[in-house]
This record gives C-alpha cells, sequence and structure tokens, in this order.
C-alpha cells in the first residue's frame, strides 16, 4: 500500500486545530489511560491500522496489559473492563456509529452514571478526534507500523 498524501506535512496548517483539540484532551479529568482505550477502540471499528499501531504502543507503555487490548472487541462479554470503562466504551461505539441516526437513551443513561457532564463532553470530543483522524489517515494510507510510543506527545 502506498501513501496518497502525508497531510500531517502537507496540511500542517489544517493539522494544527487537530492538534489543539489534542492538547486540551491532554488536560482532560478524563483519566489518558481511558482515552488511550477509546482511541484505540474507535480506531478497531474504523480499521485504521495507523491509529491501532500508535494507540496500541502508547497504551502498552502506560502499563495497559496485552490482555485486555486482545479482548477490547468483545469488552461487553470480557470480565477485565470497569464499569466505568464500559461506560465510556459504549459510548465511543454509539458515537462513532450513530446508529438509527441517534445515540440511545440508555446508552446515555449508563454514560451519564460514571462521568460528569464536562466529562462527558470530552469524551464526545476525544471520539469525535479520534474518528476525523482515523478518517484522515484512511483517505491517505498514512503507512502503519513505525510509530515509537510518545512521539506525537
Amino acid at each position: 500500500m502506498e501513501q496518497r498524501i502525508n497531510a500531517f506535512e502537507k496540511g500542517q496548517n489544517a493539522m494544527k486545530a487537530m492538534y489543539g483539540l489534542g492538547m486540551y484532551l491532554a488536560k482532560s479529568p478524563v483519566e489518558q489511560k481511558l482515552l488511550n482505550l477509546l482511541y484505540f477502540r474507535v480506531s478497531q471499528i474504523n480499521g485504521c491500522a495507523y491509529c491501532l499501531d500508535m494507540h496500541s504502543k502508547d497504551l502498552r507503555a502506560a502499563g495497559e496489559t496485552e490482555q485486555r487490548l486482545y479482548m477490547l472487541d468483545a469488552w461487553r462479554e470480557s470480565p477485565v473492563y470497569t464499569e466505568r470503562e464500559r461506560a465510556a466504551l459504549g459510548w465511543a461505539e454509539a458515537v462513532t456509529k450513530i446508529p438509527g441516526g441517534q445515540v440511545a437513551d440508555n446508552i446515555y443513561d449508563t454514560v451519564r452514571k460514571q462521568f460528569s457532564e464536562e466529562e462527558l463532553i470530552d469524551l464526545t470530543m476525544a471520539v469525535t478526534t479520534i474518528n476525523t483522524y482515523n478518517r484522515i489517515n484512511i483517505a491517505f494510507k498514512t503507512q502503519a507500523g513505525g510509530y515509537v510510543p510518545g512521539q506525537h506527545g
């Protein structure tokens, strides 16, 4: 697979807006490890190889276990995730897929039990941000495999 355009090099001015969201989310009251778990799950859904490579390496560098990464696609059936993580994963999937054109009330009710309004806004911003990165990388065939943990920090 040959990369079409290096959007991060050729689109530096456009990407500055995305980087601003990343800087904001880095200071979020939502745990960074949880945000990275969401980034990894949304990237699984979207099939973004670059982001899967990056976030799996960042998660492992932060101490995440291989078992939890391997089981993430089946998080509903896996006993290794907390209720807070489950609520966030359900929200991330619903916001990414938008089934029936909206996020179901039961998913919202579940996530609101675990997150404050500010945290829920940050979770939503995190999900929409990684969806945008996924689409940029997929559209331009960004090459995966060479990411070094913390490289984009």
